[in-house]
């Protein structure tokens, strides 16, 4: 009988990727794929360990896994991926019971780690490789619904931030070869993908590591060459780094659409030094304005941190003052996480957890106001909305281009006739909080 594989896809798209080529190795080496983790023969979690909530929810995944197997319903536990990395043995002292502990260079060794932890009852620490290689990421079994897929772009990053512990974990920003991503890209086509969701630590940054001018805006004009992909969506664009040849190449384009994602995560001047941010908020307004002018419909999302050491009162009322003024589309926001190794850690005024939290909801108060109005705006429009889920007959779910997969709000389809993956063209009659309510035409 072959060794049944359990598999738990834990933390960010970057992480699913991982997850999808390591489903490929293994499923190519003969190992079943099984969709019970509770009593396969071997359970595989693929941690996140970004901040301190992603590694709770880690270790208590693993916890349970190693519950399983003490009761004796699964045999062996292989904890993988970026807390995996970051621990390292220290991640099995902390949970009793883990038999592998693997590093993310080990990645595609996954099929004979399973293999060898299977023969004995020895621990094995694979730590051997380093962090980040430039993985190839083609051969992968997907667990988005097919008919959208991550393309990872790059690697690892070079910003150092002093709050983010990323560059420990991954490593500096490599590139991946561009004739690897087109041939990945059409690969993902030929299997059914119609959306290409670009991702990387600093999607911006691509090709700047191997001496590339305007790398991404390259990239992106190959990928609008091929046949069957219809939308490209870019992801995580770090703002100082922005330009305007980056913002002509998105308006001019019919495949990739008018959605930016750009985490400015304060706008303080101070506090954006403080974090070692390169961006400020008179670049971050004029990068709004110029997008605004060139993308009117443009769909907006950033990201923000509430509670970071030396942010006042002021500090922060200025951030409310210029998510009021930019009206971003979609907002998230996260209470700084004091995290040992980073340069933050030891930052002096930091700011009690009471204080993050009532920031942060207040923040997400504001944002929800002007999601909702947003939303509401909208009403009246035609838009055309992939199909990512079916319920009921007449009745899905899907995306207008302003909604990302995963993270966004959705467009509840009424009078539906159609397959997963469709294009179709739909009426916004309501709206339900943050989604959409469309008909579709007849």
């Amino acid at each position: 009988m072959p060794v049944s594989v359990g598999f738990v896809s834990l933390g960010c798209p970057k992480n699913t990727v991982d997850s999808e080529r390591m489903l490929a190795l293994m499923g190519q080496e003969g190992l079943l794929i099984s969709a019970d983790t509770d009593n396969a023969d071997v359970v595989v979690i693929n941690t996140c360990g970004f901040i301190e909530s992603a590694k709770q929810e880690a270790i208590e995944t693993i916890r349970y896994a190693v519950d399983l197997k003490e009761k004796g319903q699964v045999k062996k536990v292989i904890a993988a991926g970026c807390l995996a990395q970051r621990m390292g043995a220290d991640l099995g002292k902390e949970v009793a019971g883990i038999d592998a502990i693997m590093g993310l260079g080990d990645r595609d060794n996954i099929a004979k780690i399973v293999k060898e932890v299977t023969k004995d009852n020895s621990q094995y620490l694979y730590m051997n490789q380093p962090k980040v290689n430039v993985h190839d990421d083609r051969g992968r079994l997907l667990i988005t619904p097919g008919h959208y897929a991550y393309l990872r772009i790059s690697e690892g990053c070079n910003r150092n931030c002093t709050f983010c512990t990323i560059p420990s974990i991954r490593g500096s920003f490599v590139s991946r070869p561009m004739n690897t991503l087109l041939d990945e890209a059409r690969e993902l086509v030929e299997y059914g993908t119609r959306e290409l969701v670009l991702i990387a630590q600093d999607s911006i940054f691509y090709g700047i590591d191997q001496g590339m001018k305007h790398g991404l805006v390259k990239l992106l004009k190959e990928l609008e060459k091929i046949d069957g992909l219809d939308w490209i969506r870019v992801m995580y664009l770090y703002p100082a780094s922005i330009d305007d040849e980056f913002i002509s190449c998105v308006a001019d384009s019919e495949k990739i659409v008018n959605y930016v994602d750009m985490p400015i995560q304060h706008i303080n001047d101070t506090l954006l030094r403080s974090m070692r941010r390169s961006d400020t908020q008179k670049r971050t307004t004029q990068v709004i304005e110029k997008f605004r002018a060139a993308m009117p419909d443009m769909t907006l999302r950033t990201t923000c941190i509430v509670g970071f050491p030396g942010e006042t009162d002021e500090h922060f009322e200025q951030l409310l003052e210029f998510v009021k003024w930019a009206q971003f589309d979609a907002l998230g926001c996260f209470t700084y996480q004091h995290e040992p190794g980073t340069p933050a850690y030891d930052m002096d005024q930091q700011v009690p957890e009471e204080v993050k939290h009532e920031r942060r909801e207040r923040l997400m108060l504001l944002q929800q106001e002007i999601a909702f109005e947003n939303a509401r705006k909208r009403v009246g429009q035609s838009l055309e909305c992939i199909i990512d889920d079916i319920g009921e007959p007449g009745f899905a779910t899907g995306r207008f281009f302003g909604q990302a997969p995963e993270i966004d709000s959705v467009c509840l389809i009424e009078n539906f006739e159609g397959q997963l993956g469709d294009y179709i063209e739909a009426n916004v009659i309501d709206t339900d909080e943050y989604d959409l309510v469309v008909k579709q035409n007849d």
